[in-house]
């Protein structure tokens, strides 16, 4: 007798056209999954009888409406789950901006300390900010000669004006000085994606669980991602967990399964690593984090039961919520004290694969948050929680017309991958 195996699990997902249409099963672009645990399942609600009866029992059950909901764990990895963050996030990926062409020549470099550095541009009307930048992107340069260490090397923007674009590299290695006059360019590494103040996207998602030893697939259609929670322990790979509901499945077996014909295969990409991160929280470097959560949650519900169908009409969209902790050592007042004032910050998190200076990664950028509490505890070395509350940032702009060096958002995600 063959049982199935989790090993031998395989799960495709592809975005539908349209709520109601499931994918076509040779979509080009259905991707298979990695993951550590995937589990979605359909459940119907139940009504019982309450009859009185002279046998003093239970004369009937009904079985009413369905519902396919899931979630799913796995390792944070660049490229992996781009199709399930578009969806909690409402938005399409957008490719990383690039410094304008035709400022490229008037671009110096000044080391300020160590692995924080500046460029300096003073062409006639470039601006580093109407090309798109933002604090919190990470970027690339090339064409510097005979400083190459500049080139192809991972840079967190941690202040940005006009003209002046201030970087700590990832990997710790200097910036090096260099005169202006070379022709170089700068990009935002990967793509973008954050929540807009308008425009959202609505993804609905056809999600085959393929059980190839006994030969069975349940196709689960009409499935939204509801929320995203991305947990970075000192040590360790960080871990993202989604969670997610769906209205209707078909049960496919012998010829009919698999139902994807030609997906595209696992992604290859490192799973990212705590101990190569790097965490800003309000302008400061954060050495001594020993961890940080991010949870979104898109309080997404099921639209109640319609007369003459099991399957529910919809699945609404409500507010979205960024929340999240950061937990470091109890070192001095600073942080306490952002918390007692109400300060408003910034947090910004990048998790490369390596050490390599051209690392893949992923970066969280959290414009404006307030603090939320400031609780102390360790049986040894005391370690401060904060806990926060992403704001919407009316300072930002929407990444289009850019005015300002935030988005207007309460998180973006820059994937290198995506």
């Amino acid at each position: 007798m063959t049982v199935a195996n989790a090993i031998n699990k395989k799960v495709i997902v592809g975005v539908q056209g349209e709520q109601g249409t499931v994918c076509a099963a040779d979509l080009a672009t259905a991707q298979t999954l990695r993951f550590l645990k995937f589990t979605q399942g359909q459940t119907n609600e139940t009504y019982t009888s309450n009859e009185m009866r002279p046998d003093r029992q239970v004369g009937d059950v009904n079985i009413g409406p369905q519902s396919c909901d899931g979630s799913m764990n796995g390792e944070l990895s660049p490229g992996t789950y781009k199709t399930f963050m578009a969806a909690v996030l409402r938005k399409a990926w957008v490719a990383g901006v690039s410094m304008n062409e035709a400022a490229t020549a008037n671009v110096a470099a000044a080391t300020i300390s160590g692995a924080t550095g500046t460029f300096t541009r003073d062409d006639v009307g470039g601006s580093f900010i109407t090309d798109g930048f933002k604090v919190g992107d990470v970027v690339r340069w090339t064409g510097w000669t005979p400083g190459v260490a500049n080139n192809a090397h991972n840079m967190l923007i941690t202040a940005l004006t006009a003209t002046v674009m201030t970087v700590t590299t990832l990997d710790g290695v200097a910036v090096v000085t260099e005169a202006k006059g070379g022709t170089v360019a700068c990009s935002v590494v990967g793509k973008k994606l954050w929540t807009p103040a308008s425009g959202h996207t609505e993804n609905w998602l056809t999600i085959e669980h393929n059980y190839s030893d006994v030969d069975l697939s349940e196709v689960y259609y009409d499935s939204k991602i509801t929320s995203m929670a991305i947990k970075a322990p000192a040590s360790g790979i960080p871990t993202v967990d989604f969670n997610l509901l769906g209205l209707q499945v078909n049960d496919l077996q012998a010829a009919a399964s698999p139902y994807f014909t030609a997906p595209v295969a696992i992604t290859t990409t490192e799973a990212v690593l705590s101990g190569k991160a790097i965490v800003f929280f309000h302008g400061t470097q954060q050495v001594l984090a020993t961890g940080i959560d991010i949870d979104i949650k898109g309080n997404n519900a099921a639209m109640g039961a319609v007369l003459g169908t099991n399957v529910k009409p919809g699945i609404v969209d409500k507010r979205l919520e960024v929340t999240g902790n950061i937990s470091v050592y109890f070192k001095d007042a600073i942080i306490r004290d952002l918390f007692k004032a109400g300060t408003e910050v910034a947090i910004y998190a990048v998790f490369p694969v390596s050490s390599d200076a051209n690392a893949d990664f992923i970066a969280l950028q959290i414009p404006l948050a307030k603090l939320t509490g400031a609780s102390k505890d360790g049986d040894a070395e005391i370690i401060q929680s904060i806990p926060f509350q992403a704001i919407f940032n009316n300072a930002g702009d929407d990444g289009t017309t850019c005015t300002t060096t935030s988005l207007a958002t309460t998180l973006s995600i820059q994937d290198a991958k995506a």
